[in-house]
């Protein structure tokens, strides 16, 4: 597999839906892109907050463009003393909450991008894909 179907991005969206009200008892966005950043699947819960709508799709493209989760660039960046506008793209966000999603075989498949908790929390769930992919339970 080279990307994500239509139908495995639509089943992680629904997982992390499902880990966010039982794990936080919140609302998320969520956001699946195939492995150049373009989106695939996307769902806003009923009352998660706008700005999640942006914030969860840019966390995947990072993840997917940057090839490593939010976090780690996140960490990067400010071990470097960089700013994330250094790499020429506006549409990069460092913010957690965002991870690469890679196949049984270690290949990028896509990333994935939740927005709606804490960051640390957003992280959570989107690790929480990463490694549903990994184990092809997609």
């Amino acid at each position: 597999m080279d990307a994500l179907t239509l139908a495995q991005a639509n089943e992680l969206t629904r997982l992390a839906m499902e880990k966010a009200k039982a794990e936080y008892s919140r609302p998320i966005c969520v956001a699946v892109c195939d492995p150049a950043g373009f989106l695939i699947a996307f769902q806003r819960m009923e009352g998660a907050p706008l700005r999640s709508i942006a914030i969860s799709q840019g966390k995947a493209y990072s993840s997917a463009r940057m090839m490593v989760s939010t976090d780690a660039l996140l960490q990067r960046l400010e071990k470097e003393n960089i700013p994330v506008g250094y790499f020429c793209d506006e549409k990069l966000t460092a913010l957690p909450g965002g991870s690469v999603l890679k196949n049984a075989d270690g290949k990028i498949v896509g990333a994935a991008g939740i927005s709606g908790l804490t960051s640390a929390e957003d992280q959570e769930v989107a690790d929480f894909l990463a490694n549903m992919a990994a184990q092809s339970v997609v």
